[in-house]
């Protein structure tokens, strides 16, 4: 067994078992074990490329195999699921894949589980991707299915994907998208403004006047030497804190909160922008866990911010016109982050963006009552779903009235921006912006800046 395919194992039973997110395990495990930068490069592909394909592997495994996924044992199904992986989607030799696999499976589930393992893989390993690929399709029983076997998406996630990108007028784009988030993201860096600058051998991002790439190294080599003032974040995660910052200019004094602040990325940015202005800012984090990431990335900002552990909703009653500017990164499906984290595909079901919906709606309303006269909220998230963003939006303009407006987030994002996105205008005729993987190279993030009249 190479330690590279124990690494990845272990990562996915502990997404699988413990709801764990491999973005997290994973650095950790690969550490603790050692590995050398080839095989570290080489768990990481097993783990994400098995999270990312899941479904169309666990479709691959039914038919090989001649019985439901589900009736398998979980240990033994992550395994075949790794297997796979090797078979149709590197260059792994066959006979390492199955054979690394079967001994895997004899480790966690004895001599049947080993010849079950043997079997499944033996009978996929003897045909081309290609012909899998048709196999699959073939058991597909709508459009819609094909496409989410084929592309390893959920068909509801899949449906919502194609309205928000039809909200666009872009529902043409859907094959776009798709492949996009079964493609792994490349390391994007934030230099916090007036504390960091990119060195010499550094890319700039596209959009972000933050934003940068390194052609290789390891990125927490550079956060550690950067004392917390350069961070690992995502482009669109740099924007939709700088559009909240830079929709207008900062009078000294304002007073500015992140409501829902874990795990503090989009916070340090907003600290280093409220030091460089004269800004004051606040943090809340519900999670005490999270909390404690918030502490640690804004570490590297010599500005005091207090961060509290309460509901949100309690915190802004208590606080009724108080904050020029709030960010309201609200807790969401996460269907825009599916590059990053490909397991958040399969936690999530329809029936949670109802419960979702009203959570984002009641933050906020309370974010809106918080706001001085003047006052700015940014709403974002990291999906596209139209309930969670438009649909939210929509209520509180209808609940808040005249009290709101909304300004054009496309307009202030488009100007943030160093070179010109590609933001089409919403058939709603809302200002909302929004990112997306396949267009911008950034998670799906959906920024609307609304006004306290």
């Amino acid at each position: 067994m190479t330690g590279a395919r124990e690494v990845a194992y272990e990562t996915l039973r502990a997404v699988h078992e413990s709801d764990a997110y491999a973005n997290l395990l994973l650095p950790a495990a690969i550490e603790r074990a050692g590995l050398s930068a080839g095989d570290a490069a080489l768990a990481t592909e097993l783990t994400y490329g098995t999270l990312r394909r899941r479904g169309t592997y666990d479709a691959i495994i039914g038919i090989a195999a001649d019985r439901a996924p589900s009736s398998i044992d979980p240990e033994i199904l992550d395994a075949l699921r790794l297997g796979v992986h090797q078979l149709v989607a590197t260059r792994v030799a066959s006979h390492a894949a199955v054979n690394e696999s079967v001994t895997l499976a004899r480790r966690v589930g004895g001599r049947g589980a080993a010849g079950f393992t043997n079997a499944v893989l033996r009978r996929v390993s003897r045909d081309t991707p290609g012909e899998w690929a048709d196999r699959v399709a073939e058991t597909a029983r709508s459009d819609d299915e094909a496409i989410a076997l084929s592309s390893s998406h959920p068909v509801w996630v899949i449906r919502a994907f194609r309205r928000a990108l039809a909200a666009e007028g872009r529902a043409d784009e859907l094959g776009a998208l798709l492949t996009a988030d079964n493609t792994a993201p490349r390391v994007t860096f934030a230099a916090l403004p007036g504390l960091a600058e990119p060195g010499a051998d550094a890319r700039r991002t596209p959009f972000s006047p933050l934003g940068f790439r390194l052609a290789g190294g390891a990125p927490e080599a550079v956060v550690n030497a950067s004392d917390g003032r350069i961070r690992v974040q995502d482009e669109g995660s740099q924007l939709a804190a700088l559009a909240l910052t830079r929709a207008r200019a900062v009078e000294t004094g304002e007073r500015w909160l992140d409501l829902c602040a874990g795990p503090g990325g989009k916070t340090a940015v907003l600290a280093a922008e409220a030091l460089a202005h004269g800004a004051r800012l606040d943090a809340n984090e519900i999670s005490p866990a999270r909390a404690g990431l918030v502490r640690r990335s804004i570490a590297g900002v010599p500005l005091e911010v207090e961060v509290t552990e309460r509901d949100g909703r309690d915190l802004t009653a208590e606080r009724p016109g108080t904050y020029d500017r709030i960010l309201v990164d609200a807790p969401c499906t996460g269907l825009g982050a599916l590059r990053r984290r490909p397991e958040a595909r399969w936690r999530k079901a329809p029936g949670d963006v109802a419960e979702l919906t009203a959570l984002q709606g009641e933050l906020l309303g309370g974010a809106i009552e918080a706001l001085a006269p003047g006052g700015i909220v940014a709403y974002v998230t990291c999906s596209p779903h139209l309930a969670e963003t438009t649909g939210v939006v929509a209520e509180a303009r209808r609940r808040f009235g005249d009290a709101v407006e909304e300004l054009d987030a496309r307009a202030v994002v488009s100007e943030v921006a160093l070179s010109s996105p590609d933001l089409p205008a919403q058939t709603d005729g809302s200002g909302r912006a929004q990112l997306w993987p396949h267009r911008h190279n950034t998670d799906a993030m959906s920024i609307t800046l609304l006004r306290r009249t």
